[in-house]
């Protein structure tokens, strides 16, 4: 397999002329002082600020933003040297609806805010300024502009046996701690092309070997998935390398487990979840989904493992929210609140998901009780924190967002970090 890396940001420097001594005489210093009033300065250009704020569209000028991680496909090693691949290519990047540009900006947006974030967070911040501080860095770098671009989804920061979709509501004062291990989960979308990224971080040792597990099957699924692989055998080969390792903790061997009712999926435009689903346990019998991948469609690839029981369950307060997917033509809704928010959160947020945060950021007060008037009717839907119920149990996630392209799979998340 061959890999071409050129995930790197470009970084612009600046170098002034510095005097060369005494040993020319004035006659030299003379054509030089003359040479230089001939040559024009170039303009520096931006560097990112840090903390980061500076919108990306002002550092990368052209509009060509950095390429993710370019992996030949393992099923077919010809299709970066097919005349007919690399013409599909040609047209996919001039096709609007396709337009890799969207794609790699939400990407380094991603790439910035979650270096930023990765050597900021320390237990002892409150959640609510974890994620204040990743989505104002979001809205600056990707230059928020309603629908256009902006937050993909809100952002994750699921804690020990929370695997998923807990953020903070507005008044949450939970505190991070040292021993906690806390799955960073957010999106960037330009244009409803969302990227999907997800890390785990701990701070101290214990559970080293769970976020290598899980990682290490993350980086499993992305290295089998491709075009024309079964959905099921890439969910194979996850659990097998997650279910290799084990951790120790208090002197107890605990063998890491895929959560089986947790997975992978494709996304499609302005919806995280565009109908396939990328299983990360093995499937049996009639339940193996023999569905294959398909040249141009966008997959995050997720795992998560647990030590306890390996499946979650809804438990906690809910924070999550999404416009129903088939929302009805005609509805008959009682309350002149829950009308207003409905509009508020099409013009908002159309299909993207939501939380009562992003409510808040919209401007909308008091919403509660018409906000539970639209999940009691369907109109939107709620997803509560997905949880292990073992006591004791600890989870951790790794994700990225692959690209399908016609010549070669591109790891368009990928980074320096993981």
């Amino acid at each position: 397999m061959t890999e071409k890396t050129t995930w790197r940001s470009e970084m612009v420097q600046v170098c002034d002329d510095q005097s060369l001594g005494a040993n020319f005489d004035i006659k030299t210093d003379a054509k030089k002082k003359k040479k230089k009033k001939k040559t024009k300065k170039k303009k520096p250009g931006l560097v990112q600020t840090d903390p980061p704020s500076i919108g990306l569209s002002k550092i990368f000028r052209t509009g060509a933003y950095p390429t993710g991680e370019e992996v030949e496909y393992q099923l077919d090693a010809g299709r970066m040297t097919s005349a007919e691949a690399r013409e599909r290519e040609r047209l996919a990047q001039e096709d609007p609806s396709t337009n890799y540009q969207n794609i790699r900006r939400a990407a380094e947006v991603h790439r910035q805010v979650r270096a930023y974030a990765r050597r900021t967070i320390q237990p002892g911040m409150t959640m609510t300024e974890i994620a204040e501080m990743i989505e104002n860095g979001t809205r600056k770098l990707v230059e928020e502009s309603g629908l256009e671009s902006g937050v993909g989804f809100p952002t994750g920061l699921s804690v020990n046996e929370v695997a998923a979709h807990y953020t903070p509501n507005a008044g949450d004062t939970k505190i991070l701690q040292k021993s906690d291990v806390m799955k960073v989960d957010f999106g960037v979308h330009v244009n409803g092309r969302i990227v999907d990224s997800a890390f785990t971080m701990n701070f101290e040792p214990t559970w080293d070997k769970l976020l290598e597990a899980v990682k290490d099957a993350t980086e499993t699924g992305v290295r089998e998935a491709g075009i024309d692989v079964r959905m099921c055998d890439i969910g194979d080969a996850i659990q097998e390398v997650m279910e290799s390792y084990e951790v120790e903790v208090g002197g107890k061997t605990h063998q890491v487990k895929a959560i089986s009712n947790l997975n992978g999926h494709s996304i499609a435009p302005y919806y995280i979840h565009g109908g396939k689903t990328v299983p990360i346990v093995k499937q049996h019998g009639s339940e193996r989904d023999e569905t294959k991948m398909e040249e141009g469609e966008y997959f995050a690839i997720e795992t998560f493992g647990s030590t306890g029981r390996g499946r979650v369950i809804e438990d906690g307060a809910c924070s999550h929210y999404a416009l129903a997917k088939d929302l009805p033509e005609q509805y008959n809704l009682h309350h002149q609140s829950a009308r207003s928010l409905l509009k508020s959160i099409q013009k908002n947020f159309g299909t993207l998901p939501f939380c009562r945060r992003y409510l808040d950021h919209a401007g909308e007060k008091n919403y509660l009780l018409a906000l539970n008037t639209l999940v009691k009717e369907r109109l939107v839907m709620d997803y509560p924190p997905l949880v292990d119920p073992q006591p004791g149990a600890m989870t951790a996630q790794f994700e990225h967002t692959i690209l399908l392209r016609p010549t070669c799979k591109e790891i368009v998340s990928r980074g320096d970090d993981y």
